[in-house]
């Protein structure tokens, strides 16, 4: 039996990297999957490699997280696919490099529709949905630089922490609701995924990495499955007790 059986989740940003390792672990745990992504062809080949492990069990749509039409859209077809909806993985996001002087408005703005925006609009529409299916879970992808600053990435920073503080406002109105819906967030630092690949190319694999670990006091970056756990456990019932929390998967780099 696995750790989600019987669980239906949708998963943003599930194209490629954290999204699809994500939607893959909740997969052979047990749960049925809609995964959705910007890019549409990237989330129909991550339900297709479910499917060839476990047929029947996952649905794709192409879904731009900051549409809140689309989000109704989606919702609706998650339900009809799955038979409901319990388990929310609010993944999708993007970056920006540059200070409060530096960034254009125009940058900072859709790195907010993107990845703070997106969290509201899919815990709005999403709550109705899963009450019916109680219990259910919500897990926001924040990361580290929502809980620790840089001067050289405002949006992203400022973005992130919103991604934090609104888990713990939804968490709040549930536990007043009743409705058996918990609400927390996840927390990575950097993870082997394609956001390094910039990295990568300007210093080489190799030492791009090493010059990452260094930063981290485990040694190492983090791998997709690092993160996939993290919401595999805060999707079970067995986090049955957590909500508002901040899962932190950074090797250690908040505790220094």
């Amino acid at each position: 039996m696995g750790r989600v059986d019987g669980k239906m989740a949708l998963v943003t940003g599930a194209a490629q990297g954290l999204g699809r390792a994500i939607a893959m672990m909740l997969a052979k745990e047990g749960a049925k999957l809609m995964v959705t992504d910007l890019n549409g062809d990237g989330a129909a080949e991550t339900a297709e490699l479910i499917n060839k492990i476990i047929p029947g069990t996952a649905w794709s749509m192409q879904h731009d997280v900051t549409d809140e039409e689309r989000w109704q859209d989606v919702v609706t077809a998650a339900v009809e696919e799955m038979g409901g909806l319990n388990v929310l993985v609010n993944n999708a996001g993007i970056g920006a490099g540059g200070t409060v002087e530096d960034l254009p408005l125009a940058t900072f703005k859709k790195v907010m529709d993107v990845d703070v925006d997106s969290i509201f609009l899919g815990c709005k529409y999403a709550i109705p949905a899963m009450k019916d299916h109680a219990p259910g879970s919500i897990v926001n992808i924040s990361s580290i630089a929502g809980l620790i600053a840089s001067g050289n990435y405002v949006a992203y920073n400022t973005a992130k922490a919103g991604a934090w503080m609104i888990s713990k406002s939804v968490a709040l109105h549930c536990a007043k609701q009743k409705n058996g819906i918990r609400c927390n967030s996840v927390h990575p630092t950097f993870i082997d995924t394609p956001i390094l690949d910039r990295t990568k190319e300007m210093f080489g694999a190799e030492e791009a990495l090493a010059k990452l670990a260094r930063q981290v006091p485990l040694g190492k970056v983090g791998e997709p499955d690092d993160v996939a756990y993290a919401v595999l456990y805060l999707a079970s019932d067995e986090s049955k007790f957590v909500t508002g929390a901040e899962l932190k998967v950074d090797g250690g780099i908040s505790a220094m």
